[in-house]
């Protein structure tokens, strides 16, 4: 039903909730809160420890006019509370101003604490007297516009009834395994009487989800077995004369990995394989050991990577291990006329290994006789750009690489189409990196350190989560920029984010591997692959709110040339749940070991989230639950395949579902 037609929201707010992506009842409905509040938790605002949510009681004392911070616009409001005085500020919010009137209020937010100053962050707020019957948990929904808390809540109870909510598991499974009833889970989820209800209905959901999503993986894949196309005539010996150009020894761990490439290219079926190792354990070496078994065989082959950056820095290498081969780059910002050329001498044949991104998927380019396919950082691409890319040769040999380590219970489930590869072992000459936690009050001594270094010649990177400070709720990329460059102003800082046009961070990343800048401010874009030996410091903002494996993939861009590296970390949060996970990658250096910390910490709803996974289960990133639910889901689609119950509705609510999920990303 359209949410115009829904009591109480009519034409006008129907419009605000397009502006968050809801046109009808079934939108709204699985539109799921990012918190609860509970009614009984007020606390004095001078008890709350910096960077922690708090829940505060407080009269309005003043309203400033609507104020601009470069391009961010914000309203800052004054609030006393047992005559303590502090304000609130909201960025990018400037509806916010004409909603704010005399009277007491609740606001929740994130309190900032710092230098005796004391201030709330983007807040939710309600007017107290108007609100007085608000008790046990309340949710607390994402919103833009004009919307309020209380309208959002409001519209769900009224669309709840009207949203037919049916499971899509077959009922003689939910009857054997006793599942809960998913409509009643929806109506806890949003409005639930304890938190214990709340938990459960989110398991329940999340049963749900997995068991569609399972269901569309299992039917993609198919039948994993198919017959070779190509046959290969390279030798082992060939092979290894190819390993000797390069200007190390391969490990056991890479000389197994190539033992495995060479048995599955030299047999009747075809390869789909998995290669994950950890950060500088040689994932790249192997992959071009691979490419050689190809075009020594007489075949083409080809070398996607995510980004411009990090395929231009691949190309170079490929060109420096192949001198004798025809190697092509291709590439969004490549010229028109190369572009055609290449694609030209490609589907002549005369083009032998071919490296670009997600330029290489357009349609018009066409290969002679592709047989082998590397996907570079497979997290960054999806099952179906992986197809259209196998699709571009007769079955050619897929690899697949990640240096995110992937659980190993995950990876049986998301990754059960391909054999699976892993090198536990790193090069002898890449070194452990020192990883350290920097309380607030040793930052300035860290920023000098960090800037006598740069003197030596090292560079440095900065991290942090987003690009402009909207929410107020962590360090902006564009903000910390400003902040370092007053702070430092010896020291040349560039700076790098995800908004920026690729030929921009190409230039942005070329002049500081150049050494044009000492420092690095950046997003997480600079996550994987890029490689800058003199770069010996990284340092994580708010590093609290990112999983282990993340902080390890940032921790693995430094430590890649001779000279000792660092990572400091610095977390806004001072929990006991946050202190344990940084204190785990302190003392911890084998990304496989974290990885599998990571989702025993965080479970599965943010490890799977949308950080990490791409698009597929953003719906129910808010949820909290156990990494159970994904098993369950497993158990349930496996016995629902195998008895086939249900079969052909599972078949298409799973494939209707995957088919607006083209770009699903596995992590």
């Amino acid at each position: 039903m359209k949410l115009a037609l829904v009591k109480g929201v009519g034409e006008k707010r129907a419009a605000d909730f397009k502006k968050l992506g809801i046109e009808d009842t079934h939108e709204l409905v699985r539109y799921f809160p990012r918190g609860y509040l509970d009614m009984t938790s007020r606390v004095s605002v001078t008890e709350v420890m910096h960077n922690d949510m708090a829940l505060i009681a407080c009269r309005i004392v003043r309203l400033d006019p609507v104020r601009y911070n470069g391009r961010v616009r914000y309203v800052k409001a004054w609030f006393e509370q047992d005559e303590v005085y502090f304000s609130a500020v909201w960025f990018n919010m400037p509806y916010v101003a004409q909603r704010l009137k005399e009277g007491e209020y609740l606001l929740y937010g994130r309190v900032q604490n710092k230098y005796g100053q004391i201030g709330i962050i983007n807040p939710s707020f309600e007017l107290l007297q108007k609100n007085h019957r608000l008790k046990g948990l309340v949710p607390v929904y994402p919103l833009k516009g004009s919307l309020t808390q209380r309208t959002f809540r409001e519209a769900i109870a009224a669309a709840l009834p009207l949203e037919p909510i049916r499971t899509g598991i077959p009922e003689a499974l939910c009857e054997k395994y006793a599942l809960p009833s998913l409509e009643k889970a929806y109506y806890a989820i949003h409005m639930p009487n304890s938190q214990r209800e709340m938990l459960a209905a989110a398991e329940r959901i999340a049963v749900e989800e997995y068991f569609s999503l399972i269901s569309a993986f299992k039917l993609i894949k198919g039948d994993r077995t198919q017959a070779r196309a190509n046959k290969y005539s390279v030798t082992m010996a060939e092979v290894e004369g190819f390993m000797a150009r390069f200007p190390f020894a391969f490990t056991e761990g890479q000389r197994a990995a190539v033992k495995d490439i060479f048995e599955n290219v030299t047999s009747p079926h075809r390869m789909n394989r998995l290669l994950q190792g950890d950060v500088g354990s040689g994932k790249t070496a192997v992959a071009l050991t691979g490419i050689f078994m190809a075009v020594q065989s007489g075949y083409q082959a080809v070398y996607l990577s995510p980004t411009e950056v990090l395929a231009a820095q691949n190309f170079s290498l490929l060109k420096k291990l192949f001198p004798e081969r025809n190697v092509k780059y291709l590439a969004g910002g490549s010229a028109a006329k190369e572009k055609r050329e290449i694609k030209a001498a490609l589907a002549a044949g005369e083009v032998e290994i071919l490296c670009g991104t997600h330029a290489v998927l357009q349609e018009d380019v066409r290969f002679a006789r592709l047989a082998f396919c590397v996907c570079d950082e497979q997290h960054r691409f999806g099952v179906a750009q992986r197809n259209s890319l196998s699709e571009k040769g007769e079955d050619p040999d897929i690899l697949v690489m990640s240096a995110t380590p992937i659980p190993r219970t995950l990876s049986l489930i998301f990754y059960g189409d391909l054999d699976v590869t892993t090198i536990r072992d790193k090069p002898k000459e890449r070194q452990t990196v020192s990883t350290s936690i920097i309380p607030q009050r040793k930052y300035q001594d860290m920023l000098e350190y960090i800037a006598a270094e740069t003197k030596k010649g090292r560079q440095a990177y900065f991290v942090c989560a987003k690009i402009d400070d909207d929410e107020g709720e962590v360090t902006s990329v564009t903000e910390l920029f400003e902040e370092l460059k007053n702070r430092l102003p010896e020291v040349k800082f560039a700076l790098l984010h995800g908004r920026m046009k690729e030929k921009d961070k190409a230039a942005v990343m070329t002049a500081f591997k150049n050494k044009e800048y000492d420092c690095l401010v950046s997003t997480t874009v600079i996550e994987v692959g890029v490689d800058v030996p003199d770069a010996t410091i990284m340092v994580i903002y708010n590093a609290e709110r990112f999983g282990l494996s993340q902080l390890h993939q940032l921790r693995g861009r430094v430590g890649r040339g001779a000279v000792k590296s660092y990572c400091f970390l610095l977390a806004g949060e001072v929990s006991e749940t946050a202190t344990e996970r940084l204190n785990i990658l302190r003392t911890t250096a084998d990304g496989f070991e974290l990885a599998e910390k990571d989702l025993e910490l965080r479970g599965s709803g943010d490890f799977l989230g949308t950080r990490q996974s791409g698009k597929f289960l953003s719906e129910i990133k808010n949820l909290r639950y156990s990494t159970k639910a994904i098993f369950t889901a497993k158990k349930l689609v496996d016995e629902a395949f195998e008895r086939r119950l249900d079969f052909d509705r599972i078949r298409s609510a799973a494939l209707q579902k995957y088919e607006t999920l083209k770009d699903v990303v596995l992590n």
